[in-house]
C-alpha cells in the first residue's frame, strides 16, 4: 500500500453496506453483505479522480485487514477483489470457501 493511504481510516458504512476510503474528497468503496461471521465482498468502485493512484488496492487491503482483525471470513464475488487475491494468495486464508489455498 502506498504511504499516502496508510493513515487514512477505513469506514464501515453499515447504512449503505459498504467499506469506504476517502482520499482527497473522493470516496472509493466496496459493497458488502454480512451474514453471521461471513462478509461477502460484492463490488469495488473507485472514482475516476483516484484512478491509477492505488486507492482501490489500498481499500481492498484495509478491508481484508478489517475482516481478519475482527475474526470474520470473506466470500469474494467482486472481480477486483478476486484479481487482488490472485496476486496476493496469502489472503486466501480469510476465504470462507477455502478456495485458492
Amino acid at each position: 500500500m502506498r504511504e499516502e493511504f496508510l493513515h487514512l481510516p477505513l469506514v464501515r458504512n453499515d447504512e449503505n453496506s459498504r467499506f469506504e476510503l476517502e482520499v482527497d474528497g473522493h470516496t472509493a468503496f466496496i459493497e458488502f453483505k454480512q451474514r453471521d461471521e461471513k462478509i461477502t465482498l460484492i463490488h469495488t468502485e473507485s472514482p475516476p479522480e483516484l484512478e491509477g493512484r492505488g486507492a482501490a488496492t489500498a481499500l481492498v487491503e484495509k478491508t481484508l485487514n478489517y475482516i481478519e482483525s475482527n475474526g470474520y471470513k470473506m466470500v469474494p464475488f467482486c472481480p477486483f477483489v478476486l484479481s487482488y487475491l490472485k496476486r496476493h494468495p496469502e489472503w486466501n486464508r480469510l476465504r470462507a470457501d477455502n478456495k485458492g489455498t
